[in-house]
């Protein structure tokens, strides 16, 4: 039979206001769910979405254009990387 090991916690403390404490309570009891249980969903759901905002890049409508009109029409390469382009081409002929 295979033993399952135990999931490891860590212990987070935090001060709370009476008056919100009263408040997280009835949520957690609304969901049947401890006041910890509560908190920690709650606490990942803030995390998630916080990592996920700060992963989106936002434009103005402006730079939106912009961004579309550059790939578009690319401005021309400067002579260095004309060279370097040229450069890859040899080295990947070289190497078939």
């Amino acid at each position: 039979m295979a033993t399952v090991e135990p999931s490891r916690t860590a212990r987070v403390e935090a001060r709370i206001a009476p008056d919100v404490l009263a408040v997280v309570r009835r949520a957690a009891e609304l969901q049947g769910r401890s006041v910890s249980d509560f908190l920690v969903a709650a606490a990942l759901k803030d995390a998630q979405r916080t990592i996920e905002e700060a992963q989106i890049i936002r434009l103005s409508v402006d730079d939106q254009q912009r961004f579309a009109d550059l790939l578009l029409n690319p401005a021309p390469l400067a002579p260095a990387m004309k060279r370097a382009l040229e450069s890859r081409k040899r080295l990947i002929a070289g190497a078939k």
